[in-house]
């Protein structure tokens, strides 16, 4: 696995080398972009409007635009030379329980293993935490960004979820729900058929039973135009019945899952408080 960033994690007066590595890999179909008039890639190039050309590699630096128009120069030694602890350490600051975590934290995962020689403290850390049933939050700086983070175990493995500043987190109340929901009115038997089609529809989570059907479709494509084969349309979606009152289409769909549920294994059906 490609490690991404090196340092240790800084756990009371315990430091633990280790290496970091993406735990997850985007599975995205990329395009190139050509020219029209004879397929062949184009190239993206770094152009300065002001000197009229272009510019390599060698003469890019970062700027921090203070003032519109207004740059100071940072560079790379400014940036090893900012003093903060997590810029060389994952530094836990308490053990808490996941539970306690909303997922709306959650950015990206990593896996960490140990450094070479370095086994013992990195599975003194593990088993203490697996042992208590605790995860670690922590502060980490990648890229040039500090990163709130959350260490927890993945099998056998540390993970580290980096994870968004309660300030980068925007509030609810952008979204004006609050005085929608003063406008509308629900009646109890549509609360009571909507649970019971959450129930219909509850079923244990298995990762390995969902996919990537825009992809999958996708390479169906290319691989037809590939192939120099007529690309066949997909199927159409099926159509449900004109529904037009809201309990109809809570009452229809109950019984669609309820007739699924009865055909194999699929979702075991609950009953819902109430019904």
């Amino acid at each position: 696995m490609q490690t991404v960033w090196k340092g240790a994690i800084s756990f009371g007066l315990l430091n633990v080398p280790i290496k970091m590595g993406a735990a997850t890999s985007r599975e995205n179909i990329a395009f190139k972009t050509l020219h029209k008039e004879c397929n062949t890639p184009l190239k993206q190039k770094k152009f300065c409007p002001k000197c009229n050309k272009e510019i390599s590699k060698e003469d890019v630096v970062k700027g921090y635009e203070y003032e519109p128009g207004r740059f100071v120069i940072i560079s790379p030694e400014d940036l090893e030379s900012v003093p903060v602890k997590s810029a060389k350490t994952i530094d836990i600051v308490d053990f808490i329980k996941l539970e306690e975590v909303d997922p709306i934290y959650y950015d990206r995962t990593y896996y960490l293993w140990p450094d070479t020689g370095n086994e013992k403290p990195y599975f003194i850390l593990r088993n203490a935490m697996k042992d208590t049933g605790r995860v670690a939050v922590a502060k980490v700086t990648i890229r040039q960004k500090e990163h709130l983070c959350l260490i927890r175990i993945v099998g056998d493995c540390l993970a580290i979820e980096t994870m968004f500043f309660p300030d980068e987190v925007r509030s609810t109340a952008e979204t004006g729900i609050e005085n929608m929901e003063d406008r509308i009115e629900i009646r109890e038997a549509e609360t009571t058929m909507a649970i019971q089609l959450v129930e219909n529809l509850t079923a244990p989570f298995e990762p390995n039973k969902y996919h990537d059907e825009y992809r999958e479709e996708l390479m169906k494509i290319i691989r037809a135009k590939v192939e120099g084969k007529d690309i066949v349309e997909a199927a159409p979606i099926q159509q449900q019945d004109n529904i037009i009152d809201l309990m109809e289409k809570l009452k229809k769909s109950v019984e669609i899952t309820e007739k699924q549920n009865k055909k194999g294994p699929g979702r075991p059906r609950k009953q819902a408080s109430g019904s």
